[in-house]
């Protein structure tokens, strides 16, 4: 919290103005109280909290082959077998979406080689002569997934299972969300704004002035704070149920600056 000595507007003349260089930096205009008055900042901030309705992850498959073709082709009969599955999971189609799709060759490390041979057999380490032909290329990795939306939260785990059982070998997520986050961003952004004001209140009271009007209002973003994720490990041997996922609590966050206008009682 930081008080201001009483700012008066200044009218600059149009010539001077006028003579300013092109390069010389905006300067904000003063702000104008009555006189006697001073200027108060207050930082606050407010907070909601809800249970999240939507989860965002990613699914998809990473295959290899002696030929970029051959790998790309495996890649896209599972690919088809892993959205299939998600239709019949009952995803809807705006709800997935290509994120990724690579294709990389993978090179031989002939020092890797040498150095992993010597190891093993406790002979010293021989670098390995240059091949005249440039870097061998060993296979080609292919990698295609979605990025998927998951609203029904009570199937997540079995959806994540099935995946698994229709061939995704990349899953990544959750990032559980809100799929409407607007009211419950106003509801902290409304409780920021009470706060600055009970704030404002109390400098005024302990100074012996009062709250006046407030002057000018700053927003910081509003941000999610994530809930944890838990799973559970199962006993060897025992029939595993769906994938536990604990979608905890969203807590939503908004950060306001308010510039006050304090007066004598």
């Amino acid at each position: 919290m930081r008080f201001h000595r009483p700012l008066l507007a200044l009218a600059l003349p149009l010539a001077a103005l006028a003579a300013r260089p092109a390069s010389a930096q905006t300067v904000e205009p003063a702000v104008a109280i009555a006189p006697g008055n001073t200027l108060l900042t207050v930082s606050a901030e407010g907070t909601s909290r809800r249970e999240p309705d939507l989860a965002v992850f990613s699914a998809g498959v990473t295959t290899q082959g002696p030929s970029a073709a051959e790998a790309l082709g495996e890649n896209a009969r599972a690919m088809t077998r892993v959205i299939a599955a998600l239709r019949r999971a009952g995803i809807a189609e705006r709800d997935i979406q290509t994120s990724n799709l690579s294709i990389n060759p993978v090179y031989a490390d002939p020092e890797r080689d040498a150095m992993n041979a010597a190891r093993a057999s406790g002979q010293p380490y021989v670098p390995p002569a240059p091949d005249p032909r440039g870097p061998r290329i060993l296979f080609y990795q292919v990698s295609n997934s979605v990025s998927v939306r998951q609203r029904d939260l009570d199937s997540f785990g079995q959806v994540i299972d099935t995946l698994a059982a229709a061939g995704a070998n990349q899953i990544n997520g959750p990032a559980f969300q809100l799929d409407e986050p607007g009211p419950t961003l106003d509801e902290a952004r409304l409780e920021a704004i009470a706060t600055a004001r009970q704030r404002a209140e109390l400098y005024a009271n302990a100074t012996g002035l009062r709250v006046a009007r407030i002057v000018s209002i700053t927003e910081a973003g509003g941000h999610y704070a994530p809930p944890a994720i838990f799973v559970t490990a199962q006993r060897a041997g025992a029939p595993p149920p769906p994938t536990p996922m604990q979608p905890g609590e969203l807590e939503m966050n908004a950060s306001v600056t308010v510039l006050f206008e304090l007066a004598p009682r």
